[in-house]
This record gives C-alpha cells, structure tokens and sequence, in this order.
C-alpha cells in the first residue's frame, strides 16, 4: 500500500468515527433537548424557534450539522456501500443511549434488530472502504 492510500484509508476511518460520533451526540441531545421543551400542541413556526432555544436542541442542531458536513466528505473519498453500513453503528449506539441515558424501554425485538445491525457492520468493516478503479 502506498502513501497516498495509507493517508486515505485513515482519513476514511476518522470520517467514519467522526460520522458516527456526531450522528449519535447530535440526535441525542436534540432528543434530551425536546423532551425537557414539551410536546407540541400546536404546528407553529414560533414553537419550533422557542425549541431551538434549548440549549440541547441548539447543540443537537450543530452536531447533525457536522454529520451532514462529515457524512459528505466521507461519501467523496469511499463507496456508500462501505459507508452506510459502517456508519449504521450509530444506530445501535443511540439504541443504547436511549436505554442508558434517557431510560427507553427496548423490546427483544429492537435487541434482535440492533444485534443485527451489528452483525451486518463487523461484516461491512472487514472489506475494504475503496474499489479499485474508482474514481477518485
């Protein structure tokens, strides 16, 4: 392997951690933002921008911002079906910050399904994250 696909490679796995990471963070805090804001009794503009006022929603907002930014960059450099399913590990993260953190009661079947997706991204993540010829 060469110098330039050494460097690929890495950046491709801190984009991918870095994916998960905000991914998981930012729907987090934008769960915990929303549930400390209330239920919505009303469709309005004005609620939504009191929402984003919680400083959990605001932090939410700008973490899945930086999976957007992130989730494209790393789109740029491997193949989506290498990104998708490694990236789905933030699933069964969230899965279990919902559990953990803002205690969610998780059915065997949401176990099942999260055991899974598992299975499915140690599989993805045995292949490599570029086809050769690709373009670049």
């Amino acid at each position: 392997m060469n110098v330039h696909a050494a460097r690929l490679r890495l950046k491709t796995r801190f984009f991918t951690l870095l994916v998960v990471l905000s991914s998981v963070c930012g729907n987090f805090s934008l769960s915990w933002g929303m549930r400390q804001f209330g239920r919505f009794a009303t469709f309005s503009p004005l609620v939504y921008i009191r929402a984003v006022m919680n400083p959990f929603v605001a932090l939410g907002i700008t973490l899945l911002i930086v999976w957007l930014l992130s989730h494209m960059t790393l789109l740029s450099w491997a193949d989506l079906s290498y990104v998708l399913p490694v990236t789905s590990s933030g699933y069964v993260l969230s899965a279990l910050a919902g559990r953990v953190f803002l205690h969610e009661d998780i059915s065997v079947y949401r176990w099942a399904g999260i055991l899974l997706i598992t299975a499915g991204v140690a599989l993805v993540a045995r292949t490599a994250p570029h086809r050769s010829g690709a373009p670049s």
